[in-house]
């Protein structure tokens, strides 16, 4: 074979590498998975990070889950990030609120884009919590 060839070759097989490695960077981190709602009391919305500061937050939703351990029940909670600063401020006003948030689901977080693979771009409802349940605390 002589050099000319051998480049064709060198060329063809370095962009059929380049390609294949941006559709695996696409599907992994940028391709949306799922889209769904969930509805739950608004626990917590903070911007945090060491290099890339992102909002992050956490909504309890109602009824529980068996334990990972084994070892009892817990609440069901949904940990998001948020990429919209106007979302997050809103977010941030609704501590302890009801809200029914949109997400996209990423297969993998990006650190720039959030620590959670769940990202929240939409509050589609806010509402009070229903404190019917909260029993009164008494002094003994």
């Amino acid at each position: 074979m002589d050099m000319k060839v051998l480049k064709k070759i060198g060329i063809w097989a370095a962009v059929i590498v380049v390609a294949i490695l941006a559709v695996v960077v696409y599907i992994r981190y940028y391709f949306v998975f799922g889209e769904g709602v969930k509805a739950g009391e608004l626990n917590q919305v903070m911007y945090k990070g060491w290099v890339w500061k992102t909002y992050e937050g956490r909504i309890i939703q109602t009824g529980f889950r068996g334990s990972k351990t084994g070892s009892g029940i817990q609440s069901n909670e949904f940990e998001f990030s948020v990429t919209d600063k106007a979302v997050a401020d809103s977010l941030m006003r609704c501590g302890g609120k009801m809200v029914e948030l949109h997400y996209k689901e990423y297969r993998h977080p990006l650190p720039w884009r959030g620590m959670q693979n769940k990202v929240v771009d939409q509050i589609l409802s806010v509402s009070a919590a229903d404190n019917s349940t909260i029993l009164p605390v008494t002094p003994e």
